[in-house]
């Protein structure tokens, strides 16, 4: 059926449904953030009268149940929640200026019972450490040129009243659940704000956070083993492709039947490929998969990189080459011919450099060195563990392969 008005019609349209999801968007976050400051309370609260003894034992028990008989339906108040909360306050005691409003607050305490509030200038000292880009909407960690080796870093830091309240946003934007995972998943301030800001940022679910946490994002990012201080002559770029990359995945979605029995590349690709979702989430942010097996005409010969992605924040093509076993030098020769392909079939005039991953069981990182010493193309060695390499406590997470045909 034709419209009349056409065009006029269809950009309205679109106008009208931009601002509807703007304003659903704005309504989410505003309603998370209540419901922060709500947590954040009822933390307060709980936490002052557990810790000093005013209530006995098994009080937050039959607070919570008595709540569920005074508000019939009442979700997100279970016993342990409540105990989140209390841990959620006591965690973040330093942001109470910021979560509590003194003129109206949620629960009212004398001025010795608030005596336990740090200082606010405790939170200047905390986000100095804040990494940020001017350049980017997320945060980047700039490295000393100097200091590639040691991985040694410069902040480059914001004027102390803009930083912290960019921190708040990033605080406000992430829900309680991910607060709690990566509370009590981390050990300290550093670790806690760079997971804060990578949730709030890439838009993590509960899902890929809890992912990101077990596999140790936070000291495996731009630890990586390259070349990259000889091959790329951008400094700006070379610090940006150093943070997409990590030295270690983990591949907790591939299951080997045999657990004595490495698996051979191509058991591997199909594992990869079959679960690339996956893959690209214990891989990074800002991935598109391209293909397996992708095929290069050399001169009436054929190659196929294992794996070849696309990465939007580097602007770059990532081929990667699955290794079972040890690495080895030799694995460098091939990974050479196959980035010079495609930087010169494949890259568009606009993009970087293409970037090769060696994905292997295990490395040597002097026999890593040696072989990328004379190199002229950028790349990486990253080991990965699959679910037989967890611990038995990870392990055990999940109903083993058994137990699952027997659900199903």
């Amino acid at each position: 059926m034709e419209i009349q008005g056409g065009n006029n019609y269809l950009q309205a349209v679109q106008q009208i449904k931009t601002a509807i999801l703007r304003s659903r968007y704005e309504a989410a976050a505003l309603a998370n953030k209540e419901l922060l400051k709500l947590y954040f309370g009822i933390g307060q609260y709980v936490s002052f009268h557990s810790r000093n003894k005013n209530w006995g034992k098994g009080a937050i028990d039959s607070i919570s149940s008595l709540l569920q008989q005074e508000l019939h339906g009442l979700r997100g108040f279970s016993a342990t929640n409540i105990r989140n909360m209390r841990i959620f306050y006591e965690e973040w005691v330093f942001l109470q200026p910021f979560l509590i409003d003194e003129k109206e607050p949620l629960f009212q305490f004398s001025e010795e019972e608030l005596n336990r509030q740090l200082p606010s200038a405790e939170l200047n000292s905390i986000i100095r450490q804040l990494p940020t880009d001017d350049l980017n909407d997320g945060f980047l960690i700039h490295q000393l040129p100097t200091a590639e080796l040691n991985n040694t870093f410069l902040i480059h830091q914001l004027p102390t009243d803009e930083l912290q309240n960019e921190f708040l946003g990033l605080f406000l934007k992430n829900g309680f659940t991910h607060h709690i995972a990566i509370l009590n998943n981390t050990e300290n301030i550093e670790e806690r704000i760079f997971y804060i800001q990578k949730t709030a940022t890439e838009f993590w679910n509960n899902t890929t956070l809890k992912h990101h946490l077990k596999s140790n994002l936070y000291q495996r990012q731009g630890k990586l083993t390259h070349n990259f201080q000889t091959t790329l002559s951008e400094n700006s770029f070379r610090q940006k492709a150093l943070m997409a990359f990590k030295d270690e995945m983990l591949l907790d979605f591939i299951n080997i039947e045999d657990a004595d029995e490495e698996p051979d590349e191509r058991v591997l690709e199909n594992a990869i490929v079959q679960n690339i979702k996956k893959f690209i989430m214990a891989l990074g942010t800002e991935y598109s998969f391209i293909g397996n097996q992708h095929r290069l005409i050399i001169e009436d010969e054929e190659y196929f990189i294992d794996l070849l992605f696309f990465n939007r924040k580097i602007q770059s093509l990532v081929a990667i080459e699955l290794k079972k076993g040890k690495f080895k030098a030799e694995y460098v020769g091939k990974m050479n011919l196959y980035l010079s392909a495609l930087d010169e079939m494949v890259k568009q005039p606009h993009e970087n450099p293409s970037i090769g991953i060696i994905l292997c069981k295990e490395k040597n990182n002097k026999i890593v060195e040696f072989a990328f010493r004379d190199t002229s193309k950028p790349m990486g060695v990253v080991t990965y563990k699959t679910y037989n390499d967890l611990p038995e406590a990870y392990k055990n997470i999940l109903p083993d392969t058994e137990a699952l045909k027997g659900l199903l």
